[in-house]
């Protein structure tokens, strides 16, 4: 799993519904701590902040490196949320993506 640095975008892995957030928002790294956690700013398409709060690596995904300016590549993405599925729903999700290399009716 890619550990965030600060300034970081990051992805929920979880709704959080006591802060009204869900699955797929994305916020900014503004803290790491040194137990572990960072502190997330999820904020409207106005700015405002919308929730702030200190999340678990298990509850995130690095979707964009502000060090590097770069959106972290598909793969990466895919691998991390692959390594917390079950084997059924990992099976599921290997078949759809084989089904997406078979060529398209026309």
């Amino acid at each position: 799993m890619n550990k965030p640095d600060l300034f970081d975008v990051v992805e929920l892995q979880s709704d959080l519904p006591e802060l009204g957030l869900e699955r797929g928002a994305q916020g900014t790294v503004v803290e790491c701590y040194p137990d572990g956690e960072y502190e997330i700013e999820f904020v409207d398409e106005d700015g405002q902040t919308l929730a702030l709060c200190a999340l678990p690596l298990d509850k995130i995904s690095v979707v964009y490196q502000a060090n590097t300016k770069q959106k972290r590549q598909v793969l990466q993405q895919l691998v991390s949320i692959m390594s917390e599925l079950d084997e059924e729903r990992a099976r599921k999700v290997v078949d759809f993506a084989d089904s997406l290399r078979q060529p398209q009716a026309a």
